[in-house]
């Protein structure tokens, strides 16, 4: 059973920067935001960090950093979407810009996790890539432009609200978030403010002297955005 999600979603991305027992204790703590705030945390860690944050959290919402779109059998090397789900993970990121798919990937991807009760959460970069993976109807699609991942810049107010647009066209119970740039509890404010549907950061608390300070800082913006726009439960029938 896929674990409902509740807007302002809050993101917290480690990609490679952490692992193990420090990775660990950031996702103890987003746990302990999670559940006493009653907000949807998004927290991605490498394959192998999965299975223990699994076991010591329970309220965020835990995604694979990607995965192949195989079956069990021949396939060395590969990220086996059972295996990801036995070892505890609620979703999956698909096509990020740092493990871009074709479509044809992305297609067997995002069904196989659906198959698995996984949440898919895909990447697109343009308004147009953005319309095509709507038709997919992923739990959530993060419009995020190439070009300015890492660096501490986010996508102006027409960007956000045209891929939002985009989706919401084609089907309403799309979750949108836009995605990188942030740093300040500000930006994380103003992308909610603009139409994000949350919003987050990976590289803005991974590379901060205080990663633990950074996520509460950011959150605040997600938590001030909440009390002035309100908040939207999506649930199985969403999706």
């Amino acid at each position: 059973m896929k674990k409902i999600i509740k807007t302002p979603v809050f993101g917290i991305n480690s990609k490679s920067y952490m692992y193990g027992a420090a990775l660990l204790e950031l996702a103890e703590y987003a746990d302990h935001l999670a559940e006493e705030y009653d907000m949807s945390i998004m927290f991605s860690a490498p394959y192998a960090d999965l299975g223990k944050i699994a076991a010591e959290t329970k309220h965020i919402i835990l995604n694979a950093q990607g995965m192949d779109p195989i079956h069990t059998g021949r396939g060395m090397g590969h990220v086996l979407p059972e295996s990801l789900a036995e070892a505890g993970a609620d979703g999956v990121f698909l096509n990020h810009a740092e493990r871009p798919m074709t479509l044809s990937q992305l297609i067997k991807a995002v069904s196989r996790a659906k198959e698995l009760q996984m949440h898919t959460i895909v990447l697109a970069d343009s308004v147009q890539e953005a319309r095509m993976t709507a038709l997919l109807k992923p739990t959530m699609i993060i419009c995020e432009q190439t070009e300015l991942i890492g660096t501490g810049k986010t996508a102006d107010v027409k960007y956000m609200q045209e891929t939002k647009e985009a989706i919401k066209e084609i089907h309403p119970g799309i979750i949108v978030l836009q995605g990188a740039g942030n740093r300040t509890a500000e930006d994380v404010y103003n992308a909610i403010k603009n139409g994000s549907e949350g919003s987050g950061a990976s590289s803005g608390i991974f590379l901060a002297k205080n990663p633990k300070e950074k996520i509460r800082e950011l959150f605040e913006g997600a938590l001030k955005a909440r009390e002035e726009f309100g908040s939207r439960v999506y649930g199985e029938e969403e999706i």
